[in-house]
């Protein structure tokens, strides 16, 4: 089973030095996978492109997505940010392969320059939780 996707930080012992949290802190199990990046937007289409990114898609949660945060910055308006946590690195792979994700990437393609940047990694651990 795995563990609450969201947390708070309640015990008095944990949060020493730190202001307690009344918004839910984002934890995620040790075996996760995240895949981090930068999507170019064709030219006054990034909010297209945001719009497109952020529709409900139930399908990602049952194959694996724990969390798919999109995200912009105004000193990089032709840029949007994609942070997407995975229960692994082959729930990841599995995504790809649905229709719903091949008919979303396909659908997105107009609204991209054709500039990525990113990163991805195994998570080991975090300060967090235990």
């Amino acid at each position: 089973m795995n563990p609450p996707l969201y947390t708070t930080c309640r015990a008095r012992a944990a949060c020493r030095g730190r202001p307690t949290l009344s918004a839910p802190v984002a934890t995620v199990s040790p075996m996760t996978f995240v895949n981090a990046g930068t999507l170019g937007a064709a030219p006054g289409r990034r909010d297209e492109l945001v719009a497109h990114l952020t529709r409900a898609n139930a399908a990602l949660a049952d194959v694996g997505c724990l969390a798919y945060e999109v995200g912009v910055n105004d000193e990089e308006p032709d840029t949007v940010f994609v942070v997407e946590i995975w229960e692994s690195a082959q729930a990841h792979r599995d995504s790809l392969a649905l229709p719903q994700v091949q008919e979303s990437i396909a659908a997105a393609r107009p609204l991209l320059s054709g500039q990525f940047g990113g990163f991805r990694f195994d998570v080991v651990g975090s300060p967090l939780r235990p």
